[in-house]
C-alpha cells in the first residue's frame, strides 16, 4: 500500500529480515576462511555467557539455499545479510579467497532467483584477526584495508547488488569492543575506542567512495544503532546529553555536517587531534550515504541514582567520560532487559526527519529477545509477545510514513535464532527456531503472522 503525503506519493513499505555472518554461518575453518576477532574472543574463558562460539552457529554456510526458501515463504522484498571479511580475505589484506566470494555469489544469485533483493553489509564485526594483531580499528590503516576489501566484494557482486551497507553499528564495534571490553576484541581502552570510532567512520567513507567510483548508481548506506535517550530527573540531564552525543551525534553530525559534536570533543579531545582526525577525513564522511540504516530496539532511560551501568545490559565503560548515571527501564522489558517502548522509535524517526528530511531511512533491525518456551501441540513456538512487539513498532513506522517521514524498509531481526555475541545462545531473536543439535528450522507463530501481514499489505 502506497502512502500519499500532500502531493508526494511514496511507494509501499518494503519488508525484510536480517542475519549476520558470524552469527549464522558456522564453518569457521572451511574453504580458506581465516580467523576473526570473534573466534579469538570466544576462545577466551569467561567471555561468552554460556561458553559457546560461532563455529557451528546455524550452519547457514551450508544451509544457505534452504534458508533462502524460508525467505520466500515469508514473502520479504529484501534480505539483509553480511559478508564475512575473513572468508573473503583471510588475513584482511591481499588477494581474495575465491571460495569465499563464490559462496556469496551463490547467495546473491539465489536471492535474485527468488525475487528477493540483496542488501549486503560489508562489516558486521568479524574483523580478520591479523588486522587486530596489527592494531585493529584504533589503527588508521584498518580503514584503508576495509576500503580494499569493499572493492573486492563489489567487483564480484556489484553487477547484481544495488544496496550496500558498509558498517553495522560502529558504536558497538568501537565502544563495546575497545572501551567496555564486552565484545571482541575485548579491550578496555577509551582512547582506543574513540580512535576506532573515527576509523570506522573513515573506513565507511572510503568504502563508499570506492563502490561509487565503480558504480555511481550504487546505493551505499550505514546502519546505526540509534536510540532515544530519556532522562528521568533533572540531575541526569548532563549525562543524558553526553550519552545522546556519543550514541547518536557522534555519527549523525559528521554524516551531515562534516564535524564532531562539541559535547563529543569535550569527552574525547582525541577527536580534535589533527594527527588522528586528519584534514579531509570528515569532508569525506560528509554526505557519504544515500540512505541511513536505523537499528532500533529500545530507548536508553537514565536517572541520577540507582544501579550504575551504561545502558541496557552494557557497562558504564561503554560511555567513556560520561557523568555518573543509572539505567532506569520502566514497564515491560525483553529477555535482554531492554525496555519495550515503541514511542522511542517514533521520537527517533521524527528526529531523523528533522536531521535530513530528504534522507531515505531504512529500519535495518527491529526485534525482541524472548525465552520462546511456549509450545504449540505440534512443538512449534508460540510467541505472541514477539508479534505484539513487531505489530506495535510497525504501527509507529506506518504513522511516521503518513506524516511524511521517508521510511522505505522495515527489517525484522532476525530470521533465525542465532549466536547472540557475548550472550551466546541464551537469547533468541529469531522468527525461526533452530534446533541446536540437528540444525532443523522450525518457523514460530511470529513467522506466520509476519508472512500474513506482508501478504495482506501486498494484496491491499
Amino acid at each position: 500500500m502506497s502512502v500519499t503525503v500532500g502531493r508526494v506519493t511514496r511507494p509501499p513499505l518494503q519488508f525484510a529480515t536480517a542475519t549476520s555472518s558470524y552469527q549464522v554461518e558456522g564453518a569457521v575453518g572451511e574453504h580458506g576462511r581465516g580467523p576473526s576477532i570473534w573466534d579469538t574472543f570466544c576462545a577466551q574463558p569467561g567471555r561468552i555467557v554460556d561458553g559457546s562460539d560461532g563455529s557451528i552457529a546455524c550452519g547457514s554456510y551450508h544451509r544457505w539455499s534452504s534458508d533462502l526458501d524460508l525467505l520466500s515463504a515469508l514473502g520479504v522484498d529484501t534480505y539483509r545479510f553480511s559478508v564475512a571479511w575473513p572468508r573473503v580475505q583471510p588475513t584482511g589484506s591481499g588477494p581474495p579467497n575465491p571460495a569465499g566470494l563464490d559462496h556469496y555469489e551463490r547467495v546473491v544469485d539465489g536471492l535474485l532467483e527468488r525475487g528477493i533483493a540483496p542488501n549486503v553489509t560489508l562489516y558486521h564485526w568479524d574483523l580478520p584477526q591479523p588486522l587486530e594483531d596489527a592494531g585493529g580499528w584504533p589503527h588508521r590503516d584498518t580503514a584503508s584495508r576495509f576500503a580494499d576489501y569493499a572493492t573486492l566484494v563489489h567487483a564480484r557482486l556489484g553487477d547484481r547488488v544495488r544496496w550496500w551497507g558498509t558498517v553495522n553499528e560502529p558504536w558497538v564495534a568501537s565502544f563495546l569492543g575497545y572501551a567496555a571490553g564486552v565484545h571482541a576484541p575485548g579491550r578496555r581502552d577509551p582512547a582506543a575506542a574513540f580512535a576506532a570510532a573515527h576509523h570506522l567512520l573513515l573506513g565507511h567513507a572510503l568504502a563508499a567512495e570506492a563502490i561509487r567510483s565503480a558504480d555511481p548508481a550504487a546505493d551505499v548506506g550505514l546502519a546505526l544503532n540509534l536510540t532515544t535517550v530519556l532522562v528521568d530527573d533533572e540531575e541526569a540531564f548532563e549525562p543524558g546529553e553526553q550519552i545522546d552525543a556519543l550514541h547518536n551525534g557522534l555519527w549523525l553530525d559528521p554524516l551531515r555536517d562534516g564535524r564532531y559534536p562539541r559535547t563529543v570533543l569535550d569527552l574525547a579531545p582525541l577527536l580534535g587531534d589533527p594527527s588522528v582526525v586528519r584534514d579531509g577525513d570528515l569532508a569525506l564522511v560528509r554526505g557519504s550515504v544515500t540512505w541511513l540504516g536505523v537499528n532500533y530496539y529500545t530507548p536508553i532511560r537514565i536517572a541520577s541514582h540507582g544501579e550504575s551501568h551504561g545502558g541496557p545490559g552494557q557497562e558504564v565503560a561503554a560511555f567513556p567520560g560520561v557523568a555518573p548515571f543509572a539505567v532506569a527501564p520502566r514497564g515491560a522489558v525483553t529477555a535482554m532487559g531492554w525496555e519495550i517502548e515503541p514511542l522511542g522509535l517514533r521520537d527517533l524517526l521524527d528526529r531523523l526527519h528533522s536531521w535530513d528530511p530528504t534522507m531515505p531511512l531504512h529500519i535495518t533491525e527491529n526485534g525482541i529477545a524472548l525465552p520462546d518456551d511456549v509450545r504449540r501441540p505440534d512443538g512449534s513456538v508460540d510467541d505472541p509477545a514477539r508479534i505484539d512487539y513487531l505489530r506495535r513498532h510497525l504501527a509507529v513506522v506506518d504513522t511516521a510514513r503518513s506524516r511524511g517521514v521517508d521510511v522505505r524498509t522495515y527489517t525484522v531481526w532476525s530470521l533465525l535464532d542465532n549466536f547472540e555475541w557475548a550472550m551466546g545462545y541464551t537469547q533468541r531473536f529469531g522468527l525461526v527456531e533452530v534446533d541446536p543439535l540437528t540444525g532443523e528450522r522450525r518457523p514460530k507463530a511470529s513467522f506466520t503472522w509476519l508472512a500474513e501481514e506482508i501478504a495482506r499489505r501486498r494484496d491491499g
